[in-house]
């Protein structure tokens, strides 16, 4: 009869030798999947007008930072990929994400499943397509550039998309999350009283400080590309020079700390987020800083390795509109003295002049991929509030990670109570969209139960044979 000391001593090493072959076995199942990752610059190469604020009244004047455009492929052992798309862009129009998912269809036969296109949202950044247009009053001459920069963006985002595949090569991926703690829920905490009350420890609202953080590592240990996110708006700057404000700076920063590796960022569930106080380049790079400094904390911590096999859905949700305004209202509208009122009534009457009545709903692009059994990515269009992460997170598990500002940035996306307490996130920022009024006090529930459904259809895509 072995001593209880010695029983011990067998129990240790064959608790380390257990230990051993899971971690042998998930090393194995990691080997195979690969990675591939590029990045193209998308600066605009003329000086166009600026997104992000109505009061733009000339265009850019310089830069701070380059524009980019990144691009993360995955591919499981199966063979099934998908295609991370980030974009240091304020967003991007629903026919711009057609363009390009149709190309990337035809030239790399990805799926609309398989393609995110995620842009940052920062503020100092172009006008994209159609996007935010009734915001702006410009000539001919800036609506040509606009038009020329559009065109030329989707052949980047082709190209980088390519350039990915083409480096596809074995890799192991892992996540974690980490913590940020510089946003503030805007809608609570006037932005003048931010720092009183940040030393107070008094701010008030909801917010998400987790940092998720995909890293991908060659064989030898090499990081080779790290994806994060974070949920605040990136509204630091508000100045005429191009740049990626506070995430293009936390991209930069990484990339100098880790000198091989590409660092790409997702815009979380921040709109009523907002970096304060604000709007210095010093505070830019702070707060880019600080997100790059958690970032790194989680690629020195035990990440939990990517194994199993990748599934991914994607649905158009009919998301529904309150009641739509009559040919009578937008008359009305039209004549008002708010120019953006009467910009966005005139347009909805040309519409409907021209044989297309306003529609009851928006098709809404609801996106989940699955990285395994481990971690299920929802990506989310539009600019979406943190009720939806903090709710999603708990419904679906710790392991869920929600972005906004992915394929089709149309207006805000207003939770619930956001919507019932009114404000710009809920339903003000619709004019500056050109959507033809508020959400139905429905939305939340459509969009979380198409969330649920698309968990689990993705769930199901993994199982399935790849084409």
């Amino acid at each position: 009869m072995l001593s209880c000391r010695a029983a011990c001593g067998l129990g240790s090493i064959l608790l380390l030798f257990l230990t051993f072959c899971e971690v042998a076995t998930s090393q194995a199942a990691a080997e195979g999947w690969k990675a591939g990752v590029a990045r193209r610059s998308i600066t605009p190469e003329k000086f166009m007008w600026m997104s992000g604020y109505a009061s733009r009244d000339k265009p850019a004047d310089g830069k701070l930072t380059d524009l980019w455009a990144k691009c993360l492929v995955l591919e499981d052992p199966a063979g099934r990929r998908v295609a991370l798309v980030t974009l240091d862009l304020v967003g991007i129009d629903r026919q711009v994400s057609i363009n390009v998912r149709d190309r990337l269809q035809q030239k790399f036969q990805l799926e609309r499943a398989q393609v995110a296109l995620n842009c940052s949202h920062t503020h100092t950044g172009p006008v994209v397509g159609h996007n935010l247009r009734p915001m702006f009053f410009f000539s001919d001459e800036q609506a040509s550039l606009v038009r020329e920069y559009t065109a030329t963006l989707e052949n980047s985002i082709v190209s980088v998309v390519g350039e990915a595949i083409a480096n596809l090569a074995p890799g192991r991926i892992s996540f974690n999350s980490g913590q940020a703690t510089f946003a503030v829920n805007r809608r609570n905490n006037p932005e003048v009283d931010v720092p009183g009350l940040r030393a107070a420890g008094t701010l008030r609202g909801p917010v998400d400080y987790d940092v998720p953080v995909l890293a991908v590592r060659d064989d030898e240990g090499k990081l080779i590309a790290v994806t994060f996110g974070y949920a605040c708006h990136a509204t630091c700057l508000s100045s005429f020079q191009w740049s990626g404000d506070y995430p293009g700076f936390a991209q930069i920063e990484l990339e100098k700390r880790h000198p091989e590796a590409v660092a790409l960022f997702w815009a979380g569930c921040g709109a009523d987020q907002n970096p304060l106080p604000r709007r210095t380049t010093e505070l830019a790079e702070g707060y880019g800083k600080q997100l790059a400094d958690a970032v790194d904390r989680t690629l020195n911590a035990v990440a939990t390795p990517v194994n199993g096999n990748l599934g991914a859905s994607y649905e158009e949700l009919p998301l529904m509109f309150d009641r739509l305004p009559n040919r009578e209202q937008l008359v009305t509208e039209s004549e008002s003295k708010d120019r953006y009122v009467a910009s966005r009534a005139k347009h909805l009457l040309e519409q409907i002049d021209a044989g297309q009545p306003l529609s009851q709903t928006y098709p809404y692009p609801v996106q989940v991929w699955q990285l395994g059994p481990e971690l299920d990515w929802v990506m989310l269009g539009g600019e979406v509030v943190i009720d939806y992460a903090l709710r999603l997170k708990h419904t679906l598990g710790p392991n869920t990670w929600v972005a906004g500002y992915t394929n089709d940035v149309m207006a805000y996306i207003p939770s619930r109570r956001v919507l019932t307490e009114g404000g710009y996130e809920g339903g003000g920022a619709m004019v500056y969209y050109g959507l033809p009024t508020v959400w139905s006090p429905q939305v939340e529930e459509q969009i979380v139960k198409q969330v649920a459904d698309s968990s689990k259809a993705a769930l199901e895509s993994s199982k399935a044979t790849p084409k």
